[in-house]
């Protein structure tokens, strides 16, 4: 059945108006980040900078070296790792929805963020994080490990029922924050204290051989997610006629979750636990764009990067001289949501299941 020439339209202008408005925010949070903080840094420095980094000479470039050496080393990469963990977790979100058909999903929500911590918090206590490269890999194993245990419990008939989906979430979290008490007991004091407060979710002392490792990971996870993206729109018709309409599901579903594990990983490895942007921001693309992933996903990766830019630049501005646990703040904004989204879930389906 066709889409009426008029709603299409509408459909497309939507998608238009989103997409202008989602790369204004995102340019406002990128312009503001730079420029505000404890120093107070011009626009123009900020472009100057930005000029003399990509090898051009200007007169614009910053003539104090307090001014660069602070955009170089501090701000710019706290900002583009603020943008690439933001949109791994948007996009992972999308994707874990698509797979269990259930906007309830989420990697914070069920367990995958969690298991993600106790990975990367057993390779900073075990000293296999020098590089960053073991505390990745390990954050990798255990959020799929984790995604692969909520796929086989919460998935039954075809569907999610949303009980068994947050009961295993539950069960998940609960095992992950015993992995993890358990290695706050035998970590060292300095260890314990840099997991206590990466546990809070932090994107301070972010550093460009980090953001080296985030950005090819978001950017092959975001364009295999998208070239998914068809197969993700039958996946939604219900997995008998995309079976018809020659979908293998299964492995759909297997692919989709080592993205999701891939993509939380690498965003739990280096920002600690984030909760609810995955959550979030794909509803609210979903309900101004619709249910088409491959708009939604590349619209997630935008709204994601930008509102992670603006809650981190939050967490440094709310209190003088103090930086706030970007997570704490998400989850004040995601826990209201995730319970209006819960009591919509629960009126639209007559009861829990």
């Amino acid at each position: 059945m066709s889409i009426p020439a008029p709603m299409n339209r509408r459909i497309r202008l939507r998608g238009v108006i989103l997409s202008l408005s989602l790369v204004a925010v995102l340019v406002g949070a990128v312009i503001a980040s730079a420029v505000m903080g404890q120093l107070a840094i011009t626009p123009g420095d900020v472009i100057g900078s930005l000029l003399k980094w990509m090898g051009f000479n200007t007169s614009l470039a910053p003539a104090d070296p307090v001014i660069e050496a602070t955009l170089e080393v501090v701000r710019f990469p706290r900002i583009v790792m603020a943008l690439a963990v933001g949109a791994a977790l948007a996009v992972a979100g999308a994707l874990m929805q698509a797979v269990f058909g259930n906007p309830l999903a989420e990697p914070g929500v069920v367990g995958v963020s969690s298991g993600a911590a106790l990975g990367a918090s057993t390779a900073i206590v075990f000293g296999i994080s020098a590089t960053g490269g073991g505390v990745a890999l390990l954050a990798f194993l255990g959020g799929l490990g984790a995604t692969l245990l909520v796929y086989a419990v919460a998935r039954a008939g075809g569907r999610t029922e949303v009980v068994t989906l947050l009961l295993t979430g539950i069960a998940i979290n609960a095992f992950a924050q015993a992995g993890l008490a358990f290695v706050l007991f035998v970590a060292d004091t300095a260890s314990r204290e840099q997991i206590v407060f990466w546990q809070l979710g932090s994107l301070a002392g972010s550093v460009w051989s980090e953001v080296v490792i985030v950005l090819p990971v978001l950017i092959l996870g975001t364009v295999l997610a998208v070239l998914m993206a068809h197969r993700l729109d039958l996946l939604a018709l219900g997995e008998r006629n995309a079976r018809h309409l020659g979908v293998d599901v299964e492995q759909l579903r297997i692919i989709a979750i080592v993205l999701v594990a891939l993509l939380t990983g690498v965003a739990v490895a280096f920002a600690g636990i984030i909760a609810f942007v995955g959550l979030v921001v794909p509803h609210i693309i979903r309900m101004a764009l619709g249910p088409s992933h491959r708009g939604l996903l590349i619209a997630s990766a935008v709204g994601g990067g930008a509102l992670l830019a603006i809650a981190d630049l939050l967490t440094r501005t709310i209190v003088q001289g103090a930086d706030l646990p970007i997570g704490m703040l998400t989850a004040l904004v995601g826990g209201p949501f995730f319970f209006a989204l819960l009591y919509q879930q629960r009126r639209r389906s007559g009861g829990w299941a």
